[in-house]
């Protein structure tokens, strides 16, 4: 029996999930199908409980979905429990299991497609939604020395700052006004944007949550949005003489994780990227 995965999100025009997961299934003999489920968020509950058919192995979740999905689940990966976002869901057998792939994608995007170390580093983190709460987890992790979270919403920030505080590790937290950061962005070592500012196809698909100016020369910039692969944020960081890496690594990266949860097999991870169209891996 063929099986399926998919990805769940709304909307889904710029996925390119269905593209690399269909051709790494397909190198490795695996009698499965990937596609994309659009799913608006009054649809999602229902489409989760949908996973547990015999003939689905799981999906990957993104946007709005991350946060609400933890509700949904019967077992949480502690990790995933501790950010508090999941962006892939396992089927075990009719028990659905959360997983959060997001946060050990970036930091391999950020070490092997990046150059960047992030221990002992300073970092500022655009965006407190899902994929920043793995963002966040997994530089805590990596040990950084100073960390601050900024978002449209602060009292957001503050509470992401406050979810993943522990012991020394005490995030800042402010709001996404460039007076405020000034106070931050010039003496960060690496700036992520986590926001969906850039996305192509979206609200603010030409607007970058940094300008140039507050960005310092010797940072990096890191922007989790993929498409386009130039966003605003990425053109304002290499008009501040900073290097920029796009999101299509971690896109890669955390798909990889999630290949293997699911199959039991290790991804095929230059078969993936060899997926992607070459203007896509542009930049």
């Amino acid at each position: 029996m063929t099986q399926r995965i998919g990805i769940i999100g709304h909307p889904l025009h710029h996925s390119l999930s269905p593209l690399f997961q269909q051709a790494a299934l397909d190198a490795l003999e695996i009698d499965a199908t990937f596609a994309s489920w659009p799913t608006p968020p009054e649809e999602f509950a229902e489409t989760v409980e949908g996973l547990r058919a015999d003939d689905c192995m799981g999906c990957c979740i993104t946007l709005p979905h991350k946060e609400v999905a933890l509700e949904l689940v019967d077992e949480l990966d502690p990790a995933a429990e501790e950010i508090g976002a999941i962006n892939t869901i396992v089927n075990d057998g009719g028990r659905l299991k959360g997983y959060n792939t997001d946060a050990p994608g970036f930091l391999r995007g950020l070490r092997e497609a990046a150059g960047f170390e992030p221990q002992g580093r300073a970092v500022l983190v655009l965006g407190a939604g899902g994929a920043a709460r793995a963002i966040v987890f997994a530089l805590r992790e990596a040990g950084v020395s100073r960390l601050t979270i900024a978002n449209r919403t602060e009292e957001r920030a503050q509470a992401l700052a406050k979810d993943l505080t522990r012991g020394r590790f005490r995030p800042d937290a402010m709001s996404l006004d460039v007076d405020r950061l000034a106070n931050a962005a010039p003496y960060a070592d690496l700036i992520v944007n986590a926001t969906s500012m850039g996305m192509s196809g979206g609200s603010a698909m030409l607007e970058t949550p940094v300008p140039p100016e507050l960005i310092s020369g010797s940072a990096l910039c890191y922007d989790a949005v993929y498409a386009p692969p130039m966003t605003p944020f990425l053109q304002a960081g290499e008009d501040a003489g900073a290097r920029i890496a796009g999101g299509l690594s971690m896109l890669i990266y955390q798909g990889a994780e999630g290949f293997k949860l699911w199959t039991g097999r290790e991804a095929p991870v230059e078969v993936m990227f060899d997926a992607i169209p070459e203007a896509m891996r542009e930049g």
